[in-house]
């Protein structure tokens, strides 16, 4: 049945229906329908029974034709899901991999669209996996942060684990290329850690896979950056399996990093705070850029992904890419909201919402509500809120503060949004507002913000001054960039 066909049965059900209902309100049947003298005339409620019946059997008959196989097929428009990095790799790209011996940096965002793990994936796929390196919390994200992650060997996945936080930044050239060598000279250091039995050779190819949140500050870029070099110094080829950037690929936000002044692992090369750009994109600009030694890198692209898209709107499942990540929501605040770690207001750490709750003993959360909703600042409103943070900063003391609730993400901006809040603060509260000076910078980028907080300066005239140079940054990026908009 053709489209025009089940259009027509379906109107003419309705149109049935109708004049039943009209022949039943005038208390007459209706001249069109057929009627029997002999019967005795039914109850109204039997005939409007009869009617939605018979409207009955005509949907489900139209609707059951339409089901079959047609030339004039109904189509629902739909954009085809995000496929990401990972599974194009399986699809298409397993020349990459095939019989060699690979190493694979992830962490439990390492899956794909249905939520299987890289590694069994790759061991799916025949594929030779013989050691994984795991960023800040560890492969399987149960550290929390700044927490030393040691070598160990994986009972479940019989692979060995190195961290690339902690033990080291850079990956030494030994653990790319003589993994047992590597695994006793560190055993010999920390006592209860044995390597695997038997012999573990080295790899042949790096293959990288996390979830990053859009943000320079964030140390999974570092990592990616040192894993690339340190590849290549020996030699060893680079995959990243790109991801999407969770808070789009489009906007920008916040100042430079100053290279190499504030250089460091929470922010390493000139880039912005909120970057607009995914982990593939940055490795093919780190690589031609700032590398020292040029790695032998390829970048798997994901499919389907544009870049004015969060995360939400992707399909994908999310999952915490560190353990205080909980949520978008959170990585919506953070590139603005991770300043507060460079001052003494807590940004949330040890509650159930890190970045969306701010505050300190000392405030009034009353207060400093009433004066930011004064604000009217765009896409965001704040809520009062009291709460006793379970660890890091004011661990079990209450502290008067805020949420943060987005209203309009695409009107919201956070880096803005976090500088008023620290001019607000710093008019009501004086002295007791504090800056460490030293990591504020760096996770700033630069000296000028924080100096112009303490002179001052009104927000909106710090925001225009850093606008020459996110403009200077969109055209260094544009070569770059993988994703249409």
């Amino acid at each position: 049945m053709h489209r025009k066909d089940i259009n027509a049965t379906a109107k003419s059900a309705v149109r049935f229906f109708s004049k039943l209902k009209t022949s039943t309100g005038s208390g007459a049947p209706s001249a069109s329908l057929p009627v029997v003298a002999a019967d005795p005339k039914p109850p109204i409620r039997s005939r409007l029974k009869a009617g939605r019946g018979f409207l009955f059997i005509c949907l489900f008959a139209a609707l059951s034709a339409g089901s079959q196989t047609t030339s004039e097929p109904i189509s629902i428009s739909r954009r085809p899901p995000v496929k990401l990095g990972i599974e194009v790799l399986c699809e298409k790209r397993l020349d990459l991999v095939r019989g060699k011996r690979v190493g694979l940096i992830t962490n439990p965002t390492g899956l794909d669209s249905h939520l299987d793990s890289d590694i069994e994936l790759l061991r799916a796929h025949h594929v030779n996996l013989v050691a994984l390196y795991g960023p800040e919390h560890g492969v399987r994200g149960n550290a929390q942060a700044g927490q030393y992650v040691p070598f160990y060997f994986d009972k479940d996945y019989k692979l060995p684990v190195f961290s690339l936080y902690g033990q080291s930044e850079k990956p030494p050239p030994e653990m790319l290329t003589n993994l047992d060598e590597y695994m006793r000279s560190f055993d010999t250091q920390h006592g209860g850690k044995s390597p695997a039995a038997g012999a573990l050779g080295g790899i042949d190819v790096m293959v990288f896979d996390l979830q990053d949140v859009g943000t320079r500050v964030y140390t999974f870029v570092a990592t990616m950056a040192y894993a690339m070099q340190a590849c290549a110094e020996a030699g060893i080829p680079f995959v990243v399996l790109d991801r999407p950037n969770p808070i789009n690929g489009v906007m920008m936000e916040g100042p430079m990093l100053e290279y190499p002044q504030y250089s460091s692992f929470i922010g390493l090369y000139p880039i912005p705070l909120r970057h607009g750009m995914t982990l593939g994109e940055l490795a093919l600009l780190f690589n031609a850029r700032f590398l020292q030694h040029k790695a032998n890198l390829t970048v798997v692209p994901m499919e389907n992904w544009h870049r004015g898209e969060w995360f939400d709107e992707t399909s994908l499942p999310w999952v915490m890419p560190s353990p205080n990540m909980p949520t978008l929501d959170t990585a919506t605040v953070y590139p603005g909201q991770v300043l507060l770690e460079g001052t003494n207001l807590s940004e949330g750490r040890g509650t159930t919402k890190p970045f969306e709750l701010f505050g300190a003993p000392w405030i009034d959360g009353f207060v400093l509500t009433e004066k930011l909703n004064a604000l009217r600042l765009p896409g965001v409103k704040f809520r009062e809120a009291w709460f006793t943070p379970t660890f890091s900063k004011f661990q079990g003391r209450l502290c008067g503060g805020c949420q943060i609730h987005v209203t309009d993400r695409e009107a919201f901006r956070s880096v803005a949004t976090t500088l008023n809040i620290l001019s607000v603060v710093k008019l009501l509260y004086g002295g007791k507002l504090e800056f460490h000076a030293g990591y504020f910078d760096r996770v700033m980028g630069t000296s000028r913000v924080r100096k112009a907080l303490e002179r001052g300066e009104p927000v909106d005239k710090i925001v225009a001054g850093l606008r020459p140079d996110l403009d200077a940054f969109a055209g260094l990026r544009a070569p770059f960039l993988l994703y249409q908009e």
